[in-house]
């Protein structure tokens, strides 16, 4: 099989649109029905819904933890009823490969930061793909006996979009990035 990648020359939101488009095409070749999209304040889940249907798509916009409600980070209660009165699943909790506990020791390198500074070597977005399909799945707001679309980017947007085969994180050697529909290089 031949596929081609799409990398785009700098990574940011000018990507947003043309990620989405991407994945979409992928998702219709693949017939792939759920989708995980990053994002903090739902800006590119909206963006997102111009494409995927959310009565026809599975569409779960994961959210940054509460963990960053300091920096201003965090959805507001308003945002997150204007995404699920379109249909969208919004998952906020704990990140998957950061955030958590080990973080709180900073000079140790634990296994989950371990695994995200090799997903960041891609691109902010991989590892933000990697990380919200594991958060998802954890959830049980994606199936794991499937291949999803995962969407994320740098900083804000999208720039980043992959198929996966999800696991739970306790079962993170089971997840399968599958192709990389487009990233930056």
């Amino acid at each position: 099989m031949k596929k081609t990648i799409t990398y785009f020359e700098k990574a940011g939101p000018e990507n947003t649109e043309e990620t989405i488009r991407l994945a979409y095409e992928r998702a219709l070749e693949l017939g792939i029905k759920d989708v995980v999209v990053a994002s903090t304040h739902g800006f590119t889940a909206l963006k997102l819904t111009e494409v995927f249907n959310p009565s026809k798509f599975n569409v779960v916009a994961v959210t940054i933890s509460e963990g960053y409600s300091e920096e201003g980070w965090t959805m507001t209660e308003n945002e997150r009823l204007t995404l699920q009165k379109k249909g969208i699943k919004v998952l906020t909790c704990t990140h998957s490969l950061s955030d958590g506990v080990d973080e709180a020791f900073t000079g140790f390198l634990s296994v989950k930061g371990v695994i995200a500074q090799t997903l960041y070597r891609f691109s902010q977005g991989m590892k933000v793909c990697v990380e919200i399909v594991l958060m998802a799945a954890d959830a049980g707001l994606i199936p794991v006996d499937r291949n999803v679309i995962a969407i994320a980017g740098t900083d804000r947007g999208a720039d980043t979009a992959i198929v996966v085969k999800p696991s739970y994180s306790r079962k993170f050697t089971e997840l399968k990035i599958k192709e990389i529909i487009c990233m930056p290089s």
